[in-house]
């Protein structure tokens, strides 16, 4: 007798090949028989009419902190993701010298968005090591795998103090130390080293993340001992300016150690066909023997504006300042009043320019985002658009948004992926065969983004849903969800449902699948706010062969590790 049996499904191996309808025999972690299962099971699974899939694997999240207080890594465990990769973007909490850890929290928060005080009372730092991070991380309980990468951020802090958090120029001698600590944190166990390379990324106290400006002889010095470990990622989030440069060290790294080295390929408005040449790019590497690998999104990265974000359009003006501190409902009454509401418009500050105006004027990107979330939504239903069609002010339109939903509706601004108004460039970018599925960003954030809700929302709108454009193939959105992020990160031992594989499986109601609309919670430590995002639809998530999450309630099993490397079949 098997201890599970999931019978009558229809199975998306992960392999791309063509649904089928079969049984699926699991016997503790593992899968061992895929077809016709004629021995019963402890357990069976009625699947019929169901979808069965691989667990998900999201290899781009921020969980370092909330992996030691939250076992179901939320939002992204409510998803079917039954494995995460984290320590992405050069920032978090190994190696550190006793008295740092303030100084790395600052500079998650700041990333990342991250509340300082919940990280700060929710972490029981007890390492200095990065392997002595990966030993207190294996003993936390989780419903979840989950892996993490070296952050350049943390290393460079770590050998070269104030002169590393203030991004001066390594020595020779410090590049060697870095490597050291690299490397030895990979043989421990880590998956990959990230570093970050944008100048959008910094610590609370407005200083770049370290690393940002390392010279390619750090850079080569780190891959260098990447290659050493004989496994890792190199994983970089860049702006790609100058972008012939930051593409010849990336190629240099690739070449010279065959990791993989995979960075954000995004669409901006400022260069709206770059990301055609970075994929030629990835393309040409590869032809010379490289591993450069473009990570794509699956949605635009947008931010979710309301009166409880971290921004919103009239954030910075002087009349809102003298509401801005009241509780919401308070606020909100206050608002609606029409002399309020006049002093509020009038005291948007002009002549802005980089992001705060894409924040305060960006009317023309601007939508609401509704129930169900519409993360491609048409151009003529713009604030912008809505504010011609109807004879007012873009800003009136905005504010008025912004009260609905009693203060707790969201206006979406896409900033990355959406120059078109629409997504078929980044269905171009998502058929690309070295592009990877990834910046979910999951666990990071939390005052403006929500984007955990990505694996879903392969399935809602890239398969069944989207009515503006071809969608695209349920066979290959599963893949690349699965099989190709694991493999990535030499996860060799999940993402296909296949005999002897890992028993990480969904068990999906495909036409009940949905996704709610963002909301706002205050359910961090030190109760701290997070934007949360729930769904409907999957029936089971099962996680090592254990069932982890029934109709969308945790089970309570605890079935998820720390992996510990590249895992064989």
């Amino acid at each position: 007798m098997h201890d599970l049996v999931i019978r009558g499904g229809t199975v998306v191996d992960g392999t791309g090949a063509p649904a089928r309808v079969a049984d699926i025999a699991i016997d503790g972690d593992r899968v061992v028989a895929v077809g016709t299962v004629a021995e019963s099971g402890q357990r069976e699974i009625d699947a019929e009419g169901q979808l069965v899939t691989p667990g998900w694997v999201d290899i781009h999240t921020h969980y370092d902190g909330q992996v030691t207080w939250d076992p179901h890594l939320t939002p992204t465990g409510w998803n079917g993701v039954t494995t995460v990769v984290m320590g992405n973007c050069g920032v978090g909490f190994a190696p550190v010298h006793p008295g740092q850890e303030q100084f790395l929290i600052q500079l998650m928060e700041g990333v990342e968005d991250i509340p300082g005080t919940a990280l700060a009372d929710g972490m029981t730092w007890g390492w200095e090591s990065f392997p002595e991070y990966l030993d207190a991380l294996d003993k936390t309980e989780s419903s979840l795998d989950f892996g993490t990468q070296v952050p350049h951020g943390a290393v460079r802090a770590y050998v070269m103090g104030e002169r590393g958090a203030k991004n001066a120029k390594a020595t020779t001698e410090e590049i060697e130390q870095m490597s050291e600590l690299v490397t030895e944190a990979l043989t421990a166990g880590a998956l990959g080293f990230s570093s970050s390379r944008t100048v959008l990324h910094r610590a609370k106290d407005g200083e770049l993340v370290p690393g940002t400006t390392a010279e390619d002889e750090e850079l080569l010095g780190i891959g260098r001992a990447i290659a050493k470990a004989g496994h890792g990622v190199f994983e970089v989030a860049s702006d790609l300016t100058p972008e012939g440069p930051e593409l010849a060290w990336m190629k240099r790294v690739s070449q010279e150690t065959k990791q993989p080295v995979t960075f954000a390929c995004l669409q901006n408005d400022g260069d709206p066909d770059q990301w055609r040449r970075l994929l030629k790019a990835c393309e040409q590497d590869r032809e010379e023997g490289g591993t450069l690998t473009p990570q794509i999104a699956q949605r635009p990265a947008g931010l979710l504006l309301s009166l409880e974000s971290t921004g919103h359009p009239f954030i910075l003006s002087t009349g809102y300042q003298q509401v801005a501190a009241l509780p919401l409902a308070e606020r909100v009454e206050r608002m609606r009043d029409p002399a309020v509401r006049a002093e509020i418009i009038a005291g948007q500050p002009k002549g802005l320019d980089g992001a705060a105006a894409v924040l305060v004027e960006g009317f023309a990107k601007m939508y609401r985002l509704g129930d169900p979330p519409d993360y491609e939504p048409d151009p003529q239903t713009s604030v912008a658009a809505t504010a011609e069609r109807e004879g007012r002010e873009p800003a009136e339109v905005a504010y008025d948004w912004l009260l609905e939903n009693d203060g707790k509706a969201f206006i979406y601004l896409p900033l990355l992926g959406y120059t078109a108004g629409n997504l078929d460039a980044m269905r171009e970018m998502m058929l690309h065969p070295q592009a990877v599925f990834g910046l979910s960003d999951g666990g990071a954030h939390c005052g403006l983004i929500c984007d955990a809700s990505m694996p879903t929302y392969l399935l809602t709108h890239w398969v069944r849903d989207r009515s503006r454009g071809e969608r695209l193939p349920l066979e290959h959105v599963v893949r690349c969800q699965t099989r190709n992020t694991a493999a990535l990160f030499g996860l060799e031992d999940r993402g296909v449902l296949a005999e002897g594989m890992k028993a990480d499986v969904n068990v999906i109601d495909f036409d009940g699948l949905r996704i709610h609309p963002p909301e706002m919670v205050y359910d961090l430590p030190a109760s701290a706010r997070r934007l949360v995002q729930k769904v409907d639809g999957y029936r089971y998530t099962i996680c090592s062969g254990q069932v982890t999450y029934e109709d969308g309630e945790p089970t309570g099993a605890m079935p998820g590790t720390l992996i510990r490397g590249p895992q064989s079949r």
